[in-house]
């Protein structure tokens, strides 16, 4: 069956194709499917239900089974998907088999086949951010170790400040993705798990083969059985969408940092050109950042859906009133967002364009005050620090009056050349020697990188 009619203008530059499909109508309802046929499997291996009747329910579980449009009608009187889907499933397995359709769905409730369907989802959407994750970490590692002595203007307060390193920039970005790694890494334990709980959370329809048939339905499913069904718990669900939360932010302080620097003014990194990309409707000349305005976009718009989760989390005892349906368009949303995202940044980070020239003229816009803390430091061991402070202050304040190089007039005051030689002011206003640990940042951010890769 084709899907609802959707809006979709959007989708190719916010989300990623693969994302999208894993949250469609189709995508949603073969999850759920999966639970039932799963479902049947378990309770029959246990002895519950005959084992004839599993080929056939297993059969209807088909998404391109079933009319999306009549679900989505029905569902605006039922509640919830599952009801009208168990129904609809009943009817296409008794066109075949009505002893089998008494069968179907025994013993589980609406929000066991949603969640357990939604937590089906969430692995596969898992899978999709975790390749991207470590397909983009590979790609800034390699970025970070090539610009590694690449000196350019730090900025603080949006101000020159002094020199780093781009590869040190990089290596920042880097080191956020690979935490975001991490805590993947150590959520999924907790996330993919199942829920399967009945009518009140006690499966009490089950008796004692209840379980049992828990037991083979988690291993079906290829998931974990929980300590308990989490039908009012959300905190798994919301602690997956607060690291996506934070996938999102990250990925979005490398779309500010490239977009900055692709600033007119400052014109020392690009995102890769492309026939179209970035062009204006009026302006021939425009280089406009639209892979950094996704990331952006999303770092802008994930923390209000990941406050409507949280907001979601103080459920009515054993089943939730409108808060659980909250839920149902927010976690999906959020993951199709980080998507997009991740797939503008690797298109970002493999494709940089770099003018380590004009890196090296912006450093020298001030006329060398971005390096007046690099003497301040050696000219203080020689005559104290509130001395050389001082002496420096009013050495960089005599070059931006007299639009002088500080050099020259350092050069020509004798309380500095008394204390520092020609050589060592030109070592001391030459930014590739004051560049610090940054090429340990890089070493230890790549290492890390690695390490969690291999």
């Amino acid at each position: 069956m084709n899907q609802r009619p959707g809006n979709q203008l959007f989708d190719a530059y916010f989300t990623a194709r693969d994302m999208r499909e894993v949250f469609c109508d189709q995508g949603r309802v073969q999850a759920m499917l999966d639970f039932e046929a799963a479902l049947a499997r378990a309770e029959a291996r246990v002895g519950l239900i005959p084992q004839a009747a599993v080929a056939s329910i297993e059969a209807a579980c088909k998404a391109e089974h079933y009319d999306f449009a009549a679900l989505g009608e029905a569902i605006a009187t039922a509640g919830n998907s599952a009801i009208p889907l168990v129904k609809a499933l009943g009817k296409q397995i008794a066109k075949s088999d009505a002893e089998a359709e008494r069968y179907v769905h025994l013993g589980a409730t609406s929000q066991d086949v949603m969640d357990t369907g939604l937590v089906l989802q969430l692995r596969r959407a898992l899978q999709l951010i975790e390749a991207d994750l470590a397909q983009l970490g590979e790609t800034l590692a390699t970025q970070a170790k090539r610009y590694v002595a690449t000196p350019l203007a730090g900025r603080t307060w949006l101000q020159h400040a002094t020199p780093v390193t781009l590869g040190m920039k990089i290596a920042g970005w880097l080191g956020a993705v690979t935490r975001s790694r991490q805590r993947l890494l150590e959520l999924k334990p907790r996330l993919l798990v199942l829920q399967f709980g009945g009518a009140s959370g006690t499966l009490a329809a089950l008796g004692d083969q209840a379980m049992p048939i828990g037991e083979v339905l988690a291993a079906e499913l290829q998931l974990t059985l929980p300590e308990q069904p989490w039908h009012t718990q959300r905190d798994r669900l919301v602690e997956f969408g607060a690291v996506l939360g934070l996938i999102a932010g990250s990925l979005g302080k490398l779309g500010r940092d490239v977009s900055l620097l692709m600033q007119t003014e400052a014109g020392e990194v690009f995102e890769p050109s492309a026939p179209g990309k970035g062009g204006s409707s009026t302006m021939p000349h425009k280089r406009n950042p639209v892979g950094a305005a996704v990331l952006i976009g999303a770092a802008t718009r994930v923390p209000g859906l990941l406050s409507t989760l949280f907001s979601t989390m103080p459920q009515e005892h054993e089943r939730s009133l409108g808060l659980w349906h909250a839920e149902w368009e927010t976690l999906p949303e959020i993951c199709c967002l980080v998507s997009g995202s991740l797939q503008q940044a690797l298109l970002v980070a493999d494709g940089l364009e770099v003018d380590a020239m004009r890196m090296t003229r912006n450093l020298d816009l001030t006329q060398g005050l971005v390096l007046a803390e690099a003497v301040s430091i050696v000219l203080a061991q020689r005559v104290g620090r509130d001395t050389a402070h001082h002496l420096l202050e009013q050495c960089c304040k005599r070059a931006v009056a007299e639009q002088r190089h500080l050099r020259a007039v350092l050069g020509d005051e004798p309380q500095v050349t008394a204390e520092l030689s020609d050589a060592e002011l030109d070592h001391l206003l030459d930014p590739a020697h004051y560049l610090g640990q940054a090429h340990t940042w890089v070493e230890r951010a790549v290492a890390e990188h690695f390490a969690l890769t291999a």
